[in-house]
């Protein structure tokens, strides 16, 4: 007869003003208690239950859990399986800046099955292993906010937008992509708070600016793939962490990994892919890697 699961807690990457973590439990997992924090978090399997504003909820996979700063809450397992789940712990002044100043979201019911919610939350929480870049957060916050708003009911502000000081923000990227890209440095270029030229950027470009970093690096990344660089090294030329970093970037906004697309790639020019070698930009040979 095989024992049962042992409950377990791991801590995300990195050391920043958010917490997150993945935990499994059977049975009780902890008893009432309370924090001043939104707990955000995706239930990934079994049931996961608790008590919440005097009644019993239920969460399942695919679900969104939202607790309310200070709101009584605890947690046990709905049924013997057990139940695995991801957890962020964010300060509502956080999202209080991010919002301008709005009165802080409530999500009824303490579960959603709001898709908005749900993808806001999977961008903070699907890579734990990784640590949060600066602007990459900070764009994860603010959509985090916007969702909340959005789930709660509560209608949208719609505050006049700063063409100029976006226009400024995304220069600055250009200029800077060799570099760190943060929220703040955007902002003092453009002479801006950062959560306003935050929601600037989104309306005037139709994207966020850590999702424009994200892209602009792709397209860099890409360029040195044609010129023959290996992976690690186009990864590195780009500005990413590492060629993992890239190849989850890579799926994210093109739906193949960087060796698939390359190979597709000289397949629609007529090259072979059994050469392993190009011409780099000074005309020199460059091997290629394919894996």
């Amino acid at each position: 007869m095989s024992l049962p699961p042992a409950d377990w807690l791991l801590r995300g990457a990195g050391d920043g003003g958010l917490e997150r973590i993945e935990a499994f439990f059977q049975g009780d997992a902890y008893a009432l208690h309370r924090h001043d924090t939104y707990a955000i978090g995706c239930t990934m399997a079994g049931v996961q239950s608790f008590t919440y504003r005097t009644t019993l909820r239920h969460s399942v996979a695919g679900n969104t859990v939202v607790l309310h700063p200070d709101e009584v809450h605890d947690g046990h397992a709905g049924t013997h399986e057990g139940f695995r789940y991801r957890m962020l712990y964010v300060e509502p002044a956080r999202l209080q800046e991010a919002l301008g100043g709005v009165a802080l979201p409530f999500v009824a019911g303490g579960v959603s099955t709001d898709p908005r919610l749900a993808r806001a939350a999977h961008a903070l929480l699907d890579h734990l292993g990784a640590p949060l870049e600066a602007l990459e957060e900070d764009d994860a916050v603010l959509s985090l906010a916007l969702a909340l708003q959005a789930a709660s009911g509560a209608p949208a502000r719609e505050p006049p937008g700063d063409f100029r000081a976006a226009r400024i923000a995304r220069e600055f990227i250009h200029d800077q992509l060799d570099g760190v890209v943060t929220l703040d440095a955007l902002a003092a270029a453009a002479g801006r708070d950062r959560w306003s030229l935050s929601r600037d950027f989104r309306a005037f470009f139709g994207t966020s600016p850590y999702r424009y970093v994200t892209l602009r690096r792709l397209d860099r990344a890409r360029s040195h793939m044609l010129a023959g660089q290996p992976l690690a090294d186009c990864a590195a030329l780009a500005g990413f962490a590492d060629q993992s970093h890239m190849t989850r970037q890579f799926v994210q906004a093109f739906g193949v990994t960087p060796a698939r697309w390359l190979r597709i790639y000289r397949a629609g020019h007529g090259l072979s892919n059994d050469a392993r070698s190009f011409k780099t930009h000074d005309g020199g040979p460059s091997r290629v890697r394919f894996d």
